[in-house]
């Protein structure tokens, strides 16, 4: 069985990794879609800190991801498709846009699964990001030169 899900996952965490983990335990192979900058911007106001092939990297090295392939396009159906895919993991945050409908409406018309699973409480690549900004406004972090 073929498991898929898609993200961002800029600044990779623990709550990145509880969800990559768990995916794994859903099947065989564990493939990982990684948004462009360009999509991220479609549907977000800044594109990520880490740049696409890093994130990439990252995310490659992991034990339990077993591919990693970015996406150009807000669209999931043409990926579903070309991977065979049996379960797409998605996010709590997930909603009725166009592009999720239509993803949907594939796998459900190829008896495919869609499992929803919700966010670690415990971080957000937002909120380490709103904890940089904090910190340097309080002067915490400051330049060392060597």
């Amino acid at each position: 069985m073929i498991v898929y899900t898609v993200g961002t996952f800029d600044l990779l965490h623990v709550g990145h990794l509880a969800l990559l983990e768990y995916c794994k335990t859903l099947g065989d192979t564990f493939i990982v879609g990684v948004a462009s900058d360009k999509v991220v911007n479609s549907y977000k106001p800044n594109v990520p800190v880490i740049p696409l092939n890093q994130r990439i990297e990252m995310l490659k090295s992991l034990r339990c991801v077993d591919d990693v392939r970015a996406y150009h396009e807000l669209e999931y159906v043409s990926a579903c498709k070309e991977l065979d895919v049996d379960i797409f993991v998605i996010g709590e945050d997930w909603g009725d846009k166009p592009h999720n409908i239509a993803v949907e409406k594939y796998l459900k018309s190829k008896g495919k699964k869609i499992v929803q699973v919700n966010y670690n409480p415990q971080t957000s690549s937002t909120s380490i990001k709103q904890n940089v900004i904090a910190q340097s406004h309080k002067g915490n972090y400051r330049a060392h030169t060597i």
